[in-house]
């Protein structure tokens, strides 16, 4: 059985993922909805059983001729892809054997003339593990999380000078609040657009009001906004999804003026702090930027001492008469972005 769920039925979709023991807020249709308005595809939860296995499969389903680099070299609707929604995703498979699974699943890529697929692999699922045999998967960077277990865990796990910052930041008078309504969303779209400003980020990095109004809307249970204020004044916010007993630190930014506060360091504090309060286990951080052991990677390591992650990525390909044909339409390059023909 190979079923495709659109948002058209979310209520389905989610009922499906909730299902399985080990989902995350990135699987629910909630979630990818932003992103479809976003303009990242066609959101697509994917559900087989087959062989005594089951799986779920969340992905964006791209028309390859709404490519720039395509317009007007192949007709609309003929071609199309898929990748992973912003964050991560790729198969959660529970049960058997799950060869006939993915047989049926390649099956169904082909009459829909799916070209390749492109997966982000969740670093705390592990769930590269039962696609290695279907997708070229490749290790890439190391993540970190904080164990939730208790305060005492959270504290003790933290490295001594992050500690140190943490205190001083309370010393200083930031506090740290957290919720979900209109207005905390637009002082995040304020403060996130100034930090990717400074970060020279990508013009995909900056999400329109409509974006923030679906994070609140249609997540009501798994995201909201934990912020620090200095003397009445927003500093820092951060986006944090849960579900499922998993935090993830998901969106974030801080006004520059107020850096030597330190309010992001007592905010990831304060929100673990906060998840180990209502029962969750684990509260992701992420790696460095394309999974380096930068800056960003350091400062997340600071949250904990134990024993790392790896983040992994899945290529696929279904068609590759076809990859190759849209490969030479575009100019030779020696990029190692895939699919190629996106480079």
């Amino acid at each position: 059985m190979f079923t495709v769920y659109t948002l058209a039925q979310a209520e389905q979709w989610d009922a499906i993922v909730r299902s399985f023991r080990e989902y995350d807020t990135y699987w629910l249709s909630g979630y990818v909805k932003a992103f479809e308005i976003h303009g990242d595809g066609e959101p697509l939860l994917l559900y087989c059983e087959s062989g005594g296995a089951r799986g779920i499969n969340v992905v964006m389903k791209r028309d390859v001729a709404a490519d720039e680099r395509f317009r007007d070299l192949i007709p609309a609707g003929q071609y199309f892809d898929l990748t992973t929604p912003y964050g991560y995703g790729g198969w959660i498979i529970e049960g058997g054997n799950a060869s006939a699974l993915f047989g049926e699943y390649e099956a169904w890529a082909r009459r829909c003339t799916i070209i390749s697929e492109f997966v982000r692999f969740h670093p705390m699922l592990g769930n590269h593990s039962a696609c290695e045999d279907f997708y070229d998967v490749v290790r890439l960077g190391e993540v970190v999380h904080m164990d939730l277990s208790s305060p005492e865990d959270i504290w003790s796990n933290i490295i001594s000078k992050n500690r140190n910052v943490i205190r001083k930041a309370v010393k200083n008078g930031v506090r740290i609040y957290n919720g979900r309504f209109p207005q905390i969303y637009e002082i995040f779209r304020t403060i996130y657009n100034g930090t990717m400003d400074k970060d020279d980020a990508e013009a995909y990095y900056y999400f329109e009001r409509e974006f923030y109004r679906s994070v609140l809307e249609d997540l009501p249970l798994n995201a909201q906004v934990f912020y620090a204020e200095k003397d009445g004044v927003v500093i820092a916010a951060s986006i944090i999804l849960a579900a499922n007993g998993r935090m993830n630190y998901h969106l974030s930014g801080s006004l520059r003026e107020f850096s030597s506060l330190a309010p992001t360091n007592l905010l990831l504090y304060q929100a673990a702090l906060w998840g180990c309060a209502n029962g969750y286990r684990t509260l992701y951080l992420g790696g460095g930027v394309g999974s380096e052991e930068d800056s960003l990677f350091k400062f997340k390591r600071a949250f904990y001492k134990g024993e790392l992650n790896r983040f992994h990525i899945g290529k696929r390909i279904f068609d590759r008469q076809r990859y190759d044909e849209l490969t030479a339409m575009r100019p030779p390059t020696e990029s190692g972005f895939f699919p190629k023909y996106r480079a």
